[in-house]
């Protein structure tokens, strides 16, 4: 039992076949391919070259498209009456819309201005929203500005001058900027998602 090994011999498990017929290249084949200047490198660069041909002329096309189109739903949002107002109060109409009393005018004017002062209000919400996140967001230059990394970062820094033929002996350096680090990014994310 112990004797015999559980594999069979590697003789075994090698597949030998043959041809019944001898194969025969001719020698214009032969001397075609030992004088053909193509390698498996070349080949394989050529076939990068035009695969990115294809996608920069295939991305082309998109882009053309997509600018057509653009510019079709420009001139029919230019060339169409403005249906947000129509669509908002019906009773505003044009200038050369309006009755002889002048009173929808008015009106309309009011509610345009209305309109103005709403939109001009979101907007400013909008843009204060974004400038308080943009306050909290302020992450790197606190990371420029923190003592506790460049401390660290110059340690490593004089180590890796000292130890320049051993920089694995800056270990300890390393471990403690990558804790700098990690304190960062907990602060940074305590920050983000409140």
């Amino acid at each position: 039992m112990g004797q015999n090994s559980s594999k069979p011999p590697p003789s075994s498990t090698q597949h030998v076949f043959t041809s019944g017929s001898p194969v025969n290249f001719s020698p214009e084949l032969i001397n075609a391919l030992q004088a053909s200047p193509e390698t498996d490198s070349t080949r394989s660069k050529d076939l990068e070259l035009h695969i990115q041909q294809r996608v920069h002329s295939e991305l082309a096309r998109l882009d053309a498209e997509h600018s057509k189109r653009l510019s079709e739903l420009q001139e029919q949002i230019s060339a169409s009456p403005d249906s947000t107002t129509d669509s908002i109060h019906p009773d505003a109409r044009t200038p050369d819309q309006s009755t002889s009393s002048g009173g929808v005018d008015r009106k309309a004017a009011a509610e345009g201005d209305k309109l103005r002062d709403l939109s001009r209000q979101s907007v400013q919400k909008e843009i204060d929203m974004l400038k308080e996140k943009l306050k909290r967001r302020k992450m790197k230059e606190e990371v420029v500005k923190d003592k506790a990394i460049e401390k660290t970062k110059g340690e490593i820094v004089k180590c890796l001058r000292l130890n320049d033929r051993r920089p694995l002996d800056c270990w300890r350096e390393v471990e403690a900027f990558k804790e700098e680090v990690g304190r960062l990014e907990k602060n940074f994310l305590g920050k983000v998602m409140d």
